[in-house]
């Protein structure tokens, strides 16, 4: 029996971005399946962040849509949440915060409670440093206190900035199996980065590229 074609997660419908008076991309279109895992890749000032949250519905986009189960993220903005973990370039990590207290808070924030903390901060190399002001941490560090959701949430969609920013190797080995097994349990994966990808071959990496455009008339 032939197997019925597998649902995207997410599509992307002739977007198009403008800042400062600048188009970064146009009529933009793709769709993410369940197992993809897509680098969004170009030169500085391309608009590789801003699509990404556009993607997340953090920001709209000068014309099209982003589409989620069928519906605009914008009409099915609950569900959609619940479905995404976005992790910006900035860790967003609060410097007056634990480690495990910022952990904590973000994880409450997505609706998770009872976590074992340290657990999951051991996983992202933070043992010993639980009880540590984020302030008196390194950025290397505070990016692993912000990735450290990454092993525990149910979201389908992750949507991530930069995250092998301030990694180190073993660090960012352990991230790229992690996006492998999210992956190959029906999750998809969404990602910039400036750093060559050792763990995910070609076989499973899928790249869309966008070109820096110097100027446009709106």
């Amino acid at each position: 029996m032939t197997q019925p074609s597998p649902q995207p997660l997410l599509q992307a419908k002739q977007l198009t971005c403008i800042r400062e008076e600048r188009i970064l991309f146009d009529d933009l279109s793709f769709d993410v399946y369940p197992g993809d895992i897509i680098q969004i890749e170009g030169p500085n000032g391309a608009g590789k962040t801003s699509l990404l949250r556009i993607l997340a519905g953090l920001s709209r986009p000068y014309s099209g849509e982003v589409y989620f189960n069928n519906s605009a993220i914008t009409q099915a903005r609950d569900e959609y949440h619940q479905a995404l973990l976005y992790l910006g370039h900035l860790p967003g990590v609060k410097s007056e915060l634990t480690a495990e207290e910022n952990l904590n808070f973000n994880l409450k924030m997505a609706g998770y409670n009872d976590v074992p903390l340290s657990e999951i901060l051991a996983r992202v190399n933070l043992t010993g440093f639980e009880d540590h002001t984020a302030g008196h941490l390194s950025a290397g560090q505070h990016r692993r206190i912000a990735l450290a959701r990454l092993w525990h949430t149910e979201a389908k969609i992750w949507i991530v900035d930069e995250p092998l920013t301030a990694i180190d190797k073993r660090g960012v080995a352990e991230l790229e199996q992690l996006f492998l097994r999210h992956a190959d349990n029906g999750g998809c994966v969404i990602l910039t980065t400036h750093q060559d990808l050792q763990l995910v071959g070609p076989d499973r990496l899928q790249k869309l590229r966008l070109e820096y455009q110097f100027s446009a008339e709106v």
